[in-house]
């Protein structure tokens, strides 16, 4: 019996990996830096942490990552944040598994204000058990810190069921395999299948998740 589902945000549950790729861009550009959308946009999944290293040399990531870090949460919650819109369906399944006595968890790689915002999009706050961001831990996905937190808060209410790890990116795959934790992976997030591969098993969104519940929990 599963007892909890640790959802990714960003790109599973709301359209927003173009925006964040965006202001991404817009934040290495106000800094002198230029830096390709489709570069970017194959990394949307990390937080800054590790978003920022793998697309800039070592020496300017290390000079400038907090400054670029802080102008582009700003940016992004200023002029981004609420052109996000939660994906078609997303609101229908979370209540479907809260009706089906799954424990909900948000674990995401953003900001905790960016969570809140979604949160109340979605209408999902009155069923939720937890939830993680970046703010709660040192290190952001593909890092399993998230993952692991969210795990931990929820622990004490599944009486020894499963969890599993609902992402859109390869990055929710690897940080869930690094604490052992299945992931079902979403298309909605713009990942082409083969870099989603190692996930359990691939759908095309919320939709497709509550058309097919609960053949995708684990047994």
């Amino acid at each position: 019996m599963i007892a909890a589902v640790l959802f990714d945000v960003d790109g599973t549950l709301v359209d927003s990996n173009d925006l964040h790729a965006a202001a991404w861009q817009e934040a290495f550009r106000h800094f002198g830096l230029v830096v390709p959308f489709d570069a970017i946009r194959g990394q949307i999944g990390k937080g800054g942490d590790n978003l920022i290293p793998s697309l800039l040399p070592r020496e300017i990531a290390e000079r400038l990552q907090e400054d670029i870090e802080s102008f582009r949460s700003d940016l992004f919650q200023r002029d981004y944040l609420r052109r996000c819109r939660p994906f078609p369906g997303a609101v229908a399944l979370l209540r479907r598994l809260d009706k089906e006595g799954v424990h909900l968890v948000l674990a995401s790689s953003a900001k905790q204000a960016e969570i809140d915002f979604h949160i109340e999009r979605l209408g999902c706050a009155d069923a939720l058990v937890a939830k993680t961001s970046a703010d709660d831990v040192e290190h952001s996905k593909p890092c399993p810190d998230i993952f692991a937190a969210a795990l931990d808060k929820v622990l004490p209410v599944m009486n020894g069921g499963q969890a599993v790890v609902v992402g859109d990116t390869p990055y929710d795959i690897a940080a869930a395999a690094k604490i052992g934790l299945p992931a079902v992976a979403v298309r909605c997030g713009g990942f082409p299948d083969q870099e989603l591969q190692d996930a359990a098993a691939i759908f095309d969104g919320p939709i497709d998740l509550d058309r097919h519940f609960p053949a995708w929990l684990p047994r």
